[in-house]
């Protein structure tokens, strides 16, 4: 692999997901999660951020009003990852999963990130996270980034 590569400053901007059911959409990413409502198309599609930004997820049922979530074993998104700025806030997001009743898939310490998985309404993979100052984020004895996946401690994140 030998392409040039990317500028340094490009970041992921945004996801539209589809979904069934905007309302019920709605109501998990702005009523439990706590994104903003910025713009509504009708009955067909939604725009919400966090801080008053243009949009951080669309949901849409352009394609898929009414439909069934994706089946195993298919291609598609495997998850959607919403960055936390600390791991107060990250706390606070799985507190709030908790209270709503949302059902966790896993937690995971990754060495650089705490990661929280979980699937929204729709089946859509959702990981909450937040990532540790890269001074803290896991290296080999050469230096190389060495990232890897064990069990979070659920419970010391929540006394934050």
């Amino acid at each position: 692999m030998s392409a040039e590569k990317i500028h340094p400053q490009v970041r992921i901007g945004h996801v539209h997901l589809k979904v069934a059911d905007l309302e019920r959409a709605l109501k998990f990413y702005c009523g439990v999660l706590g994104f903003e409502l910025q713009q509504k198309f009708g009955t067909q599609a939604a725009f919400v951020s966090a801080g008053g930004y243009h949009h951080h997820i669309g949901l849409n049922t352009w394609e898929s009003k009414g439909g069934s979530s994706p089946a195993p074993g298919t291609t598609g998104l495997y998850h959607v990852a919403i960055l936390y700025p600390n791991r107060a806030e990250l706390a606070d997001a799985v507190r709030r999963m908790l209270a709503a009743g949302v059902e966790l898939d896993g937690v995971a310490d990754h060495g650089v990130s705490e990661a929280i998985y979980l699937r929204d309404p729709d089946g859509n993979g959702v990981e909450l996270y937040r990532d540790r100052p890269e001074a803290e984020w896991s290296r080999s004895a050469s230096g190389e980034l060495a990232m890897f996946s064990r069990e979070l401690d659920l419970a010391a994140l929540l006394k934050e």
